[in-house]
């Protein structure tokens, strides 16, 4: 296929490929014109092959569509299916196409039976069913292996897709996410989840340093320049400069490339990263959606497509195509990075029990992710569950004890637990321990101490706490979150100019933390320096309103999921 000149909507699809997946890759971005248009080349495709037996008029007929699957719900193909009508003499006779699928159009009312076999394959049967005037209905067929060992599915594919137990249905608004008192709680969750998303959005790793790098982009520029005609020189400086965080720059041989070669894949892809890299969402959606098109016409499932596309509509204000691309590229292959970023997605929306289940089955399908462990211990916590929360955390740690960021997952929870569990306390002891040089590893022990202390009468806490503070600040000048906290703690000693000087490097680090406005008014007042006392009460009172207006448009941006659930088992489902 020519990638070079892409429309914004897929070329037509062969009738019964198109049958197949038509709806759950194509139907979501399409007009209502287009729609009409694949319907009918569907049809008139599907009319065109050699099905045998009787058929009524086009006006009043019905059709039966459907697949023939494995028990893994691997599609197969060259199924011969037979449709038998009630009191009918032969059956009408199909073939599934190579994406599995089958389709009877032109059929009278009346009472039928259905049955498929292939070679390998027990026959299957379905029960006696009605198709009424002008009625579609769809049936899918499920062959056994005569042999089990026989079945060609990956293992990782059977021991994961047992069938997710939520569909998502679409969005809905988030002005309310909690009652009263809830909106601390309501931020770390929503923090705990960007946290999340973070760990997907991280730089691939590079094989070779930035001279080596340099010198072959080099190399190829020169050669580029010498033989503009080359398609494997283009190919090769466009996918170094993607590599290299410069996709605008790589657009030009990329686009080449693809005029030299209009049917590489490789190509595309690369062109098509380059788009998603240069904020041409809908070039890219369109290119990533041919190519797509082109797989389903070869009937291969492509999950690294699928995958890019989520990405591509999660850019363009798109939560629901994008998950359920995330989750087609998880069926397709659930490595660790598709379920992972499915499971982020989810969570990011606030669908915590689907985020829980993905990520278990993630955890069980790859027990060495870190990440996994903590997108679930995220999920839990999403759902109300501190224990579990804290449980995974611990598990992500010990999988890597010198890993900071599961202690930084693990600090979150600081800011909605009055008394810190025994087990937090630990960790947080272990990563002082591990990383003594490191400011957020005493801030956050401090931090911990503080809460566990057993009040202003426990000097020897304080004494500790004051240290581990003043060395995270002198280890970062700029942790504002640390003078914070020591201008808590030189208040509640009522040593108010230390306090007062604490507040001033706080918002010094940061003008915008509106906390520390507060407290430093308050102890102003405590003080007598009433006119001082309005001056950063107001600018609390500015900066909460501020703030509250930002989150309130973030909440409207990150829409809420609206998910189903399917036949739960109580035992399995996470509680509220």
């Amino acid at each position: 296929m020519d990638f070079s000149t892409v429309a914004l909507l897929p070329r037509p699809m062969d009738g019964s490929k198109l049958t197949a997946h038509f709806s759950r890759y194509l139907g979501t971005r399409m007009s209502t014109c287009t729609l009409v248009t694949l319907a009918m080349l569907a049809l008139f495709s599907v009319q065109g092959r050699p099905v045998y037996g009787q058929s009524a008029s086009p006006q009043d007929s019905g059709t039966l569509q459907g697949s023939v699957r494995d028990p893994c719900g691997q599609l197969l193909a060259s199924a011969i299916v037979y449709l038998q009508a009630q009191g009918g003499s032969q059956p009408v006779i199909a073939q599934t196409d190579s994406a599995g699928t089958y389709r009877f159009p032109s059929l009278r009312r009346g009472m039928y039976v259905l049955r498929a076999k292939l070679a390998g394959y027990s026959d299957a049967t379905s029960g006696s069913f009605v198709i009424g005037e002008n009625e579609t209905k769809s049936i899918i067929l499920a062959l056994k292996p005569l042999k089990a060992e026989t079945t060609s599915s990956p293992a990782t594919a059977t021991e994961f897709f047992d069938e997710p137990s939520f569909t998502v249905a679409g969005v809905t608004d988030t002005t309310n996410l909690g009652g009263h008192g809830s909106d601390t709680i309501v931020r770390t969750k929503e923090a705990l989840a960007k946290d999340t998303v973070s760990l997907g959005k991280g730089l691939q790793a590079r094989s070779s340093k930035a001279s080596s790098v340099n010198q072959s982009e080099i190399v190829l520029q020169e050669a580029a320049a010498h033989e503009p005609g080359n398609f494997d020189v283009n190919h090769k400086l466009g996918k170094l400069l993607v590599e290299e965080g410069k996709p605008r720059e790589a657009l030009p041989y990329l686009e080449r490339a693809s005029k030299l070669n209009p049917s590489s894949y490789a190509n595309a892809y690369q062109l098509t990263l380059a788009y998603v890299g240069s904020a041409d969402y809908q070039r890219a959606r369109a290119l990533v959606q041919a190519l797509l098109t082109t797989q389903l016409r070869e009937a291969r499932g492509n999950a690294e497509l699928h995958h890019l596309l989520g990405n591509i509509e999660g850019k363009l204000g798109n939560p629901v195509e994008a998950v359920r691309e995330y989750q087609l590229a998880a069926e397709l292959n659930p490595s660790e990075l598709n379920l992972f970023d499915w499971g982020s997605e989810l969570l990011m929306h606030r669908a915590a029990q689907p985020a829980i289940e993905v990520f278990t089955k993630g955890n069980r399908l790859f027990p060495h992710s870190i990440r996994m462990l903590l997108g679930l211990g995220s999920a839990w916590y999403a759902h109300g569950s501190y224990d579990q929360a804290v449980q995974h955390f611990c598990e992500a740690s010990d999988l890597n004890p010198a890993d900071s960021t599961p202690y930084l997952f693990m600090s979150r929870l600081q800011t909605t637990e009055t008394i810190p569990s025994d087990t937090l306390v630990e960790k947080l002891e272990q990563f002082v321990r591990l990383q003594p040089e490191t400011a957020q590893a005493n801030y956050s022990y401090a931090l911990i101490l503080w809460k566990r202390r057993k009040g202003p009468e426990d000097s020897g806490t304080s004494a500790q706490v004051e240290s581990l503070l003043q060395k995270a600040v002198h280890l970062d000048p700029e942790l504002a979150v640390g003078y914070l906290q020591l201008g808590v703690l030189y208040s509640e000693r009522k040593d108010f100019r230390k306090a007062i000087l604490s507040y001033q490097k706080t918002v010094e680090a940061d003008p915008r933390l509106e906390e520390a406005h507060y407290r430093m008014g308050q102890v102003y007042k405590l003080t007598g320096e009433n006119l001082k006392a309005r001056q950063q009460l107001e600018i609390f009172d500015q900066l909460s309103r501020k703030r509250a207006g930002e989150v309130e448009r973030e909440r409207r941006e990150i829409q809420q999921f609206v998910y189903k659930l399917r036949d739960p088992t109580p035992s399995a489902q996470p509680q509220q």
